[in-house]
């Protein structure tokens, strides 16, 4: 077979895999809206993400400090990866107290259950600037992995996206 019969059997080969492929050139993919795989479980940790930042909005460190893992990873954006505890409680009490407080977005909560382990929750959430209330503050989204342990949920790690 010679070099140019070669390229044209080629070319028209890919013709036909671009002319299948471009079928659904005017269609677009839309994600399915979200439903839990186990409503309980999407309950429960909703209630454990309400409890965490009740606390949170209110100053209650030592609640925080119960919730946290004792082996917690933090990830922040802007901040890096935070791993003692004692540390992330100290920069709630000096950057967070008074200041801001946080809001859930509604209906942005997705929970997915990892199985042997606990659950991971995702979301967004916008955190308001108590010192100035006309301050814009646009949604942010977050990553938490809850822990099931001991018959209790904790914390062990947070990815914090702004």
């Amino acid at each position: 077979m010679t070099k140019p019969n070669l390229l044209f059997q080629f070319s028209a080969i890919m013709s036909v895999i671009v002319a299948c492929n471009s079928g659904n050139s005017g269609s677009t993919s839309v994600a399915k809206p979200y439903i839990p795989v186990d409503k309980d479980l999407y309950a429960e940790i909703l209630r454990m993400d309400k409890e965490f930042f009740d606390a949170y909005n209110t100053c209650n460190l030592e609640k925080q400090d119960s919730i946290y893992s004792d082996s917690i990873e933090f990830f922040h954006d802007q901040g890096g990866l935070l791993t003692s505890k004692t540390e992330i409680i100290a920069g709630t009490s000096r950057n967070i107290c008074g200041k801001v407080t946080r809001e859930l977005v509604e209906n942005s909560v997705e929970v997915y259950p990892i199985k042997n382990y606990g659950a991971v929750e995702t979301g967004m959430h916008i955190f308001h600037n108590s010192q100035d209330p006309d301050s814009k503050s646009d949604p942010v989204k977050f990553v938490v992995v809850w822990q099931h342990k001991n018959g209790r949920w904790i914390i062990s790690k947070v990815i914090s996206l702004h």
